[in-house]
């Protein structure tokens, strides 16, 4: 099968060394002409036989959209887009719209794997008309892992991206508890040895995982993280998702919770706790710490 790829990043770079280990032929534009097999996206377009199929793996909102509105305006009726960056199912719907009006399928797919993604498999989660997805079938199977499992076609265009979102929001409050719990391991006197701790549960216990295992090889790098600064940024995702529960009046303290905790370790001084230290300090005459 031929697949055209747009952005090759981390991401898409490796994604079309996978595809083409599975015997496809992938045709990749980026803006950066040192990885790029084409030099614009007309030539990519002019070098795949109808019906053609193009994968977009490039950052959410505007690039996405700019790079649907150029594919749009090349592209001929029974073509496929698929977008398999970090939209917004919102988005979705819109850019579906966008492309039906012209005869073009429209397929979103939210993806998982990382820069493990090329030995390992990516988990895909796709929407989109049954017919749109079945074209592109031989992709999913090429990109995804080994088994029985890590792909679904989760319903009607942007339900990929929607579960990707809500995978990503989980995936938040797991890195918080391991967190936390590392944290509160290395405050102790009594554990001294927490990097084995956390080797230990990778055994055995009901919390091991992938992640587990990531912070155990963190952790093997850098016993104690003091190279690192105490800062983490959020991908978009983790505030989609929150807003999604609102939205839907679902409850989701712990995703919720998770997300503010990135946001509180971009303070370097706290201005809710001066606040709450100046309230401790007039009603019940506790002590304060002068900047």
């Amino acid at each position: 099968m031929e697949l055209g790829l747009v952005g090759l990043g981390k991401m898409g770079g490796n994604m079309r060394e996978r595809i083409r280990r599975a015997g496809h032929t992938v045709i990749g534009y980026d803006r950066n002409p040192d990885v790029a097999d084409v030099h614009s996206l007309e030539d990519l377009v002019g070098r795949l036989s109808g019906p053609r199929v193009v994968w977009v793996m490039v950052p959410a909102g505007v690039p996405t959209q700019t790079t649907i509105d150029e594919l749009a305006s090349l592209l001929s009726p029974g073509d496929i887009v698929v977008d398999g960056g970090n939209s917004r199912w919102t988005d979705d719907e819109r850019h579906a719209e966008q492309l039906n009006a012209k005869g073009i399928g429209f397929v979103d797919c939210g993806v998982s794997g990382g820069v493990w993604g090329l030995e390992n498999g990516y988990a895909l989660m796709y929407g989109g008309a049954a017919e749109h997805v079945a074209k592109v079938g031989p992709i999913f199977d090429a990109l995804k892992p080994e088994g029985d499992f890590g792909s679904v076609h989760a319903g009607k265009v942007g339900a990929g991206h929607f579960a990707k979102m809500v995978h990503n929001g989980i995936e938040y409050a797991m890195m918080q508890a391991f967190a936390e719990g590392w944290e509160l391991l290395e405050a102790v006197d009594s554990v001294t040895d927490v990097r084995e701790v956390f080797r230990s549960w990778q055994e055995g216990t009901v919390i091991r995982s992938w992640l587990l295992d990531l912070a155990v090889k963190a952790l093997d790098g850098d016993e104690h993280l003091e190279k690192l600064k105490g800062y983490a940024s959020d991908s978009g995702e983790g505030r989609w998702t929150v807003e999604a529960a609102i939205d839907n009046a679902v409850p989701l303290p712990a995703i919720t919770a998770s997300l503010f905790a990135r946001f509180a370790s971009r303070q370097e001084d706290s201005p809710q706790m001066k606040m709450i230290a100046a309230l401790r300090n007039q009603f019940g005459g506790h002590a304060v710490e002068q900047a």
